[in-house]
């Protein structure tokens, strides 16, 4: 099963995480995403784009048409809706055949401290 954790941690954090990863110190078994803030990870996760994220689950390759059908929005909301998962890291494009979601699982992760 291959799993995304999407996070809210520095980015000092990620890559320290990521070079001790490259030394062999860590043998990371999921795909990150990280986000400095939670109101980032919000403003690029919203509800909108996880239902889209949902439809297209498990899929493999969708045109952005295909996840606009499944989804019964606008075409031009959902493609603006690819493009930014897909800058986030989140959607890959693919070649010739739209977008995929390349992840069975999904868990988001952050901490909300008393001040």
């Amino acid at each position: 099963m291959s799993t995304v954790v999407l996070e809210v941690r520095s980015l000092a954090d990620s890559l320290a995480d990521a070079a001790a990863t490259m030394e062999g110190e860590g043998a990371e078994q999921e795909a990150r995403i990280a986000f400095a803030t939670p109101e980032l990870l919000w403003e690029v996760l919203t509800a909108e784009r996880w239902a889209l994220l949902k439809a297209v689950a498990g899929a493999g390759p969708v045109s952005v048409e295909q996840a606009a059908a499944r989804t019964g929005r606008n075409l031009g909301t959902v493609r603006a809706d690819v493009d930014a998962l897909a800058q986030a890291g989140i959607l890959e494009r693919v070649a010739g055949e739209g977008v995929e979601f390349p992840y069975d699982t999904v868990r988001v992760e952050f901490l909300l401290r008393a001040a």
